[in-house]
């Protein structure tokens, strides 16, 4: 794996309701990429080894987010990216800290 990026997507929302059903759409955009990605509370973890692709479905999820309805979306974003190493997977991250 080469690059990892983290997404908090922030569309703005009349309610809750409307807020889950963006981010919603967001995250079955990013499960469409065929991407392995982890769901979190606060944000989604994508991974691969296209560095460019990585961003462009970040640039994606904010036009995702418009489309399903938000007049505005802001996005907290964190890249990892080793050109010529491995970084670590997010299994190797946060498998051991799940509960079973």
């Amino acid at each position: 794996m080469k690059a990892s990026v983290a997404i908090q997507s922030l569309p703005q929302a009349d309610n809750d309701q409307e807020l889950v059903r963006m981010v919603d759409e967001v995250i079955d955009y990013i499960r469409s990429t065929g991407l392995d990605y982890y769901v979190g509370p606060f944000e989604t973890t994508i991974e691969g080894d296209n560095y460019d692709q990585l961003m462009d479905i970040v640039k994606e999820c904010q036009h995702v987010a418009v489309r399903a309805g938000a007049p505005k979306v802001s996005a907290y974003i964190k890249v990892v990216y080793e050109p010529e190493g491995e970084i670590l997977t997010i299994d190797q991250k946060v498998t051991k800290h799940h509960q079973g």
